[in-house]
């Protein structure tokens, strides 16, 4: 089916444009803001997926999104420019070959150990209109296999910075396997997560998707995309006052 064109203003295209940050024939690569949804939802404001528009061509085709970003995470987002890179790009998604890397502020300090894999399972429950991931038994009737890689970067009395590798892609995972060793993400809200740290208010999820590795869709070298964290996590990080580990 086909979309229907969305008539973006001057300063959306030039504001979708900014958020680019790497471009060529196949590939659009985005530093996706925190607050902005990769697609619709119940919140009526312009996602991702609208602002994509800025980059149709005159046939009336745009880039299509490969994978999603939660609402509040921000950081690397892909999108294929054309529909063979949309295919091969969805079949590097669905075989993990593509790598990412998040970096999260969390509260609790470091884990231990500070480096480590979590393979606690997660479980899909309906809780009114909305879905939250919970860990659960490996023998639970509804366990999805969830697989998390960290490595502690920093760490203070109560706050660590935490390099992630998630291995699976469930929904809300690297938020929840976080949570299930008591070091949730600050400004998780949903997941057990602290409000407030050093002092101040945490302006939202302190998540951000730093680094994606892919097979290029052109001739399946690869690539790497990356995202510098974001002014509002290192202005929490440095409220902190975090310290290499020993």
């Amino acid at each position: 089916m086909a979309r229907t064109p969305i008539s973006l203003a001057a300063e959306e295209i030039a504001y979708a444009r900014s958020l680019v940050i790497f471009e060529d024939a196949q590939v659009l690569a985005l530093n996706k803001p925190a607050g902005v949804s990769s697609q619709g939802g119940r919140i009526k404001a312009r996602t991702l997926d609208d602002l994509l528009w800025a980059f149709a061509r005159s046939n009336g085709k745009r880039p299509e999104l490969v994978h999603r970003l939660d609402r509040d995470t921000s950081g690397v987002i892909l999108a294929a420019k054309t529909k063979p890179a949309a295919a091969a790009l969805g079949k590097a998604l669905m075989a993990r070959k593509m790598a990412k890397t998040y970096v999260a502020l969390v509260g609790g300090g470091a884990p231990e150990p500070p480096e480590g894999r979590i393979d606690t399972p997660l479980r899909r429950e309906e809780v009114g209109r909305q879905t939250w991931m919970r860990a659960c038994a490996p023998d639970h009737p509804d366990a999805e296999t969830a697989l998390t890689r960290y490595r502690t970067l920093a760490a203070g009395q109560g706050a660590a910075e935490l390099e992630l590798h998630p291995e699976t892609g469930r929904m809300h995972q690297l938020r929840v396997h976080l949570a299930s060793l008591g070091r949730p993400i600050l400004g998780d809200a949903r997941y057990g997560g602290a409000l407030t740290a050093g002092g101040a208010a945490v302006p939202r999820l302190m998540l951000h998707a730093r680094a994606l590795s892919f097979p290029h869709p052109e001739d399946g070298r690869p690539a790497t995309v990356e995202a510098p964290l974001p002014e509002d996590l290192l202005a929490v990080a440095a409220r902190l006052r975090l310290s290499p580990p020993a």
